[in-house]
């Protein structure tokens, strides 16, 4: 499995929190920042990341989920993004943006409190 793979290189650090493996990236690698830009601008999630931070309200976390997160390219990319009083308006019209730009579907769920069980790669936050 390629999340193994990273793991093993160091990129990846794992831990398991319940019956979930949990997978972040390692900040302390020295390519992390590299991989992080490159990774963010092949999805186009950098641009996403920046607008939905910065006119969304107060955004906690992004987790990318589903396919991408286990380094599928399904053509969809699974979002969560968690926070409190968050513009939906304002995310809608971002996601249909992302389409135009990337030809990638973005589905994004909303949530005030991240479930334990969730695994991921986390995009934004702590």
């Amino acid at each position: 499995m390629e999340l193994n793979r990273l793991t093993d290189a160091g990129l990846l650090l794992a831990e398991d929190e319940g019956k979930t493996k949990v997978y972040r990236a390692n900040h302390s690698h020295p390519f992390f920042s590299e991989i992080k830009g490159m990774v963010s601008k092949f999805l186009g999630l950098d641009e996403l990341m920046e607008k939905i931070v910065k006119r969304m309200g107060n955004v906690e976390k992004a987790i990318i989920v589903g396919d991408y997160a286990q380094g599928v390219d399904s053509g969809t990319i699974d979002l969560i993004l968690v926070g409190q009083d968050l513009d939906l308006e304002y995310l809608d019209f971002i996601v249909n943006k992302t389409f135009e730009k990337i030809n990638r579907k973005v589905r994004v769920q909303v949530l005030e409190i991240l479930p334990s069980d969730t695994a991921g790669i986390l995009v934004y936050g702590k």
